[in-house]
C-alpha cells in the first residue's frame, strides 16, 4: 500500500537546501571519524557484501565502500544534486541518483526488488516515516531487510550545542523519535522488527572509549543513553486474508462539526475511499455559519467514493445570530455527537475525523489498515511524535497533552502518548460491547476520547498509537478552553484512577471479556 501524501509540508528547509557540499561533507566525516566508523560497522554487521542494495540518503557516498554492495544492481539515492555529482566522481563504479526519500519511483521506476535497503541517519529528516517506509514496498520482496540508523532523542540538546560550537554539521529540525516510536511505525508499515539496539555512549575517541561503548551497548540502562539507535526489520507483506479484509470491510467516518463551513468540501474531497464502502457522517452542533448548507450542497452533488449523510446533534435546535448562545455542541460535548453518530453508522469500522482537518484526511488509511490486518483493536491518533507546524497547537495545550499522555499510559496499562487526538478508529462490534459496559464509568466524558480509551482498556483491547502530522487549521476557530477543559481532564484522570487502578488494588478486577 502507498499512502497519498498530505497536501501540506512542514515549514522547514529541505534536506538538500541545508546539506553541505561534497568536500565539506567529507571534511565533517573526517573530523567526526569515530562516529562514522561506528555507523559503518553497524551497516557491515547487517548488510553482507555483494548484495543487491538500495541506500537512501547516501550523502557523499562514503558508506558504499564500507558495505561493498553489488555495483551492477545496487543504487544509492541522495536528495542533493551536488552531492550526487560529487559521489559519482569519487566512486564511479556505483550508481548514484538524485531524489527525495519519498519520491524514489521517479528514479527507480520498475526496478527489481532489493535484498537490503539502508537508511543511514535519514529518518530524523523525513516528513512522514510511514509514508516513506510504505513507499519502499515496490522495491521489496518478502524478506527484504531494512537497516536504518538515527539519533537518540535524549541527545537533542547536546547535538544542538555541537552545531553552535562548530563541532557538528548543521541540519534542519529533526524528528526526535524514541526506539519504540520507530519500531511501532515499522510494524504499521509492514516491516517485522528483528533488532532494535543502540550504540556509542561516547562518540569521541578517548582512553578506554571502545571498551566503555561495548559495555554500554549491552547494558540495559546505559544503552538508552547511547547516541546511535538502529533498527533492522524484514518486509512482511499482508497475506491473502488481510488483503481480503481490506477490500471487504465497510467504513463509517464520523465528522463532528460546529461552524466549520470552510472545511466541509475539503473534507469530502480528501477523505479516501476505504474498504468496499465509505460512509461519511457529518453531525452538526447547531452551526450558524452555513456549515449545514455546505453539507447539503456536497450531498446534493453526490460522490462516487462516499455515501454522505447529515445528522443534527440536537434536532430542531434554535440558534442565535452570533453563534455564542446556546453553545449546544459545547454544552453537550463532542462525545455526545460521536456517540449519536456511531449509533447511526452502518460501517463495520468506525472512525472519527475532526472537521478542523488538523489531522489530514489522507491519513485515515493509516488507521484502517492496522485494524483490518489485525495489528491493533483500537487505533489512536498521536500528534506528539513529529514536530508540529507553527500555531498547530498552543504551548499550554501541548504541555497538557503530554502530561495526560503519561498519566493515562499508566492508568490504561498501555503506552498512549496522545489522549486528545480527535482521530480514532475501532470495530463497531467492539464499540457495541463498550457501550453495553459504559455504566462502569458512567456518562462522564464530554470529549468522547476518554470514554473510548477507558472502555477499550477495560475490554483489554490492543490500543495502538498512529503517528500523524498535526497541521494548523486553515478555517474556523478552536473550540478548546485550556482552563475549563483542563479541569475536566483532571476530573477524568481521577475517575480513571478510581476505576482502573484503585479497584485493582482493592481486589476488584476492572476488565471484562469482549
Amino acid at each position: 500500500m502507498v499512502l497519498t501524501p498530505p497536501p501540506q509540508k512542514l515549514d522547514r528547509p529541505s534536506r538538500s537546501a541545508t546539506r553541505a557540499s561534497g568536500p565539506q561533507r567529507d571534511a565533517w566525516i573526517k573530523r567526526n571519524w569515530y562516529y562514522h566508523r561506528e555507523l559503518q560497522r553497524i551497516c557491515r554487521d547487517f548488510v553482507p557484501g555483494g548484495m543487491r542494495t538500495l541506500v537512501v540518503g547516501s550523502q557523499s557516498g562514503h558508506l558504499l565502500p564500507a558495505i561493498d554492495p553489488d555495483p551492477a544492481s545496487s543504487v544509492a539515492v541522495e536528495s542533493s544534486a551536488d552531492l550526487v555529482e560529487y559521489a559519482r566522481r569519487k566512486y564511479p563504479k556505483y550508481r548514484f541518483e538524485q531524489a527525495e526519500p519519498d519520491d524514489l519511483g521517479r528514479v527507480l521506476g520498475d526496478a527489481a526488488p532489493f535484498d537490503y535497503i539502508v537508511l543511514p541517519d535519514v529518518i530524523g529528516l523525513l516528513d512522514d516515516l510511514q509514508r516513506t517506509f510504505t513507499g519502499l514496498h515496490p522495491y521489496c520482496r518478502p524478506g527484504t531487510r531494512l537497516v536504518l540508523t538515527s539519533y537518540n532523542f535524549l541527545w537533542e540538546p547536546v547535538l544542538e550545542l555541537g552545531e553552535r560550537l562548530g563541532m557538528k554539521i548543521p541540519q534542519p529540525d529533526q524528528n526526535w523519535l524514541s526506539m519504540n516510536d520507530v519500531s511501532s511505525i515499522l510494524r504499521l508499515s509492514e516491516f517485522r522488527v528483528e533488532t532494535a539496539q543502540a550504540a556509542l555512549l561516547i562518540p569521541r575517541r578517548v582512553p578506554l572509549g571502545d571498551a566503555i561503548n561495548r559495555f554500554a551497548a549491552r547494558n540495559r540502562l546505559l544503552r538508552h543513553l547511547c547516541l546511535i539507535q538502529y533498527h533492522v526489520a524484514t518486509y512482511q507483506p499482508p497475506d491473502a486474508d488481510q488483503l481480503a479484509r481490506r477490500r471487504e470491510l465497510s467504513v463509517s467516518v464520523v465528522v463532528p462539526c460546529r461552524n466549520e463551513a470552510g472545511n466541509i468540501a475539503d473534507a469530502v474531497r480528501r477523505i479516501p475511499k476505504m474498504g468496499r464502502r465509505t460512509e461519511v457522517i457529518f453531525i452538526d452542533g447547531a452551526s450558524t455559519d452555513g456549515t449545514v448548507e455546505e453539507i447539503e450542497k456536497v450531498i446534493e452533488r453526490g460522490s462516487e467514493d462516499h455515501d454522505i449523510k447529515l445528522m443534527h446533534q440536537v434536532p430542531d435546535a434554535p440558534a442565535t445570530a452570533n453563534g455564542d448562545k446556546p453553545h449546544l455542541m459545547l454544552k453537550l460535548g463532542k462525545g455526545d455527537a460521536v456517540r449519536k453518530a456511531f449509533a447511526a453508522a452502518s460501517g463495520e469500522v468506525l472512525m472519527i475525523l475532526d472537521a478542523d482537518l488538523t489531522v489530514p484526511p489522507e491519513d485515515l488509511p493509516k488507521f484502517f489498515f492496522p485494524l483490518a490486518d489485525g495489528l491493533v483493536d483500537f487505533a489512536n491518533g498521536c500528534r506528539l511524535v513529529y514536530p508540529m507546524q507553527d500555531e498547530a497547537m498552543r504551548f499550554a495545550n501541548l504541555v497538557g497533552n503530554r502530561f495526560f499522555g503519561i498519566a493515562f499510559s499508566w492508568l490504561l496499562g498501555q503506552p498512549v502518548k496522545d489522549t486528545l487526538c480527535g482521530t480514532k478508529a475501532l470495530f463497531k462490534k467492539d464499540y457495541e460491547t463498550l457501550v453495553a459496559n459504559r455504566s462502569f464509568f458512567g456518562e462522564f466524558d464530554p470529549f468522547g476520547d476518554f470514554d473510548l480509551l477507558f472502555g477499550a482498556a477495560r475490554l483489554k483491547m490492543r490500543i495502538g498509537d498512529i503517528p500523524i502530522r498535526y497541521r494548523r487549521r486553515v478555517a474556523g476557530q478552536s473550540k478548546v478552553s485550556v482552563l475549563r477543559h483542563g479541569i475536566i481532564l483532571l476530573r477524568m484522570t481521577l475517575i480513571g484512577f478510581y476505576k482502573l487502578k484503585l479497584g485493582v488494588w482493592l481486589g476488584r478486577s476492572p476488565t471484562v471479556s469482549r
